[in-house]
């Protein structure tokens, strides 16, 4: 466990996008100890308790947008490029310090800003987000005995088709294995062997449920099993297209709940809910 400490006391709000959970806390800087901050507050058992940490940070804007620099850090204290879910959490928490019940915020992540438009889904703690997720680019190239690597490091394979998997990049990377049952994947075991071959990804099985609409299950790196994953979603549906499985738009049923995404000309829209959970006051030390 991490002995990081704080100067101060930070409030934060917890929010979750169909499960996949995010403390927010919009600060005037970046702390230094940010990862390990991380991972004291997201421990489920000695912290708060959440998938990850995101650190919001106003900027100026000349056009009158609201701007925000967007920092991720998973469970385990390691960066994340981007988050769909976490986004459309972020946007709802910028909205409520604003409060305002609808409006529109420039996330300025790793990989290149992102336009979230938040709208009240008449409820004081839900709120609907879209975001706009960028476009879907061609993934790593994976070697051509992945399964028999997968099997040596302890992930089970028998019902994955041998070059089924497709990978996908969006800001950060994924693969996505098509399957007949995603529920009857091992998935923390063949999610944790997959991220150790290829050296850290994002391991999604779907499966085809009608003619617009794919199941999903998710491993995220750094965070394991995750209810949902907003850009897992994103790449999904965008290779499940590509590969003609579906048609679009796509609902991405998840364990969490269905998030929906649409295929526009210059990228990926997701549009899903984010939820209010708690407003939390850490104290220093």
């Amino acid at each position: 466990m991490t002995s990081f400490q704080l100067d101060e006391p930070l409030r934060l709000t917890k929010h979750h996008g169909l499960g996949n959970d995010f403390l927010i806390a919009l600060v005037d800087g970046l702390p230094l100890g940010a990862p390990m901050l991380a991972q004291r507050l997201c421990d489920r058992a000695t912290g708060v308790g959440a998938d990850g940490l995101i650190l919001g940070i106003e900027r100026p804007a000349d056009d009158g947008a609201i701007r925000y620099a967007f920092r991720l850090f998973n469970s385990d204290g390691s960066p994340a490029e981007v988050s769909g879910n976490g986004l459309r959490c972020f946007g709802q928490a910028v909205a409520m310090h604003r409060g305002a019940d609808e409006l529109t915020v420039i996330a300025e992540t790793p990989v290149g800003d992102r336009r979230i438009v938040v709208s009240s889904a008449g409820s004081a703690t839900v709120v609907q987000a879209s975001v706009e997720m960028g476009a879907v680019h061609d993934g790593i190239a994976v070697p051509d005995d992945l399964l028999e690597l997968v099997g040596a490091a302890g992930g089970s394979t028998a019902a994955i088709a041998p070059g089924s998997w497709a990978t996908g990049d969006i800001g950060n990377p994924h693969i996505v294995f098509p399957v007949d049952d995603p529920g009857a994947i091992d998935l923390p075991t063949f999610g944790a062997a997959v991220e150790s071959v290829l050296g850290g990804i994002n391991v999604h099985v779907i499966a085809p449920t009608g003619p617009n609409a794919i199941s999903l299950r998710v491993w995220e790196r750094g965070a394991g099993i995750t209810r949902a994953c907003g850009s897992g979603a994103s790449v999904a549906a965008k290779l499940a297209v590509d590969q003609d499985l579906v048609s679009a738009p796509v609902e991405v049923v998840m364990p969490g709940g269905s998030a929906t995404v649409a295929l526009e000309a210059d990228g990926v829209v997701l549009t899903g809910p984010a939820e209010f959970v708690a407003i939390i006051e850490v104290p220093n030390g």
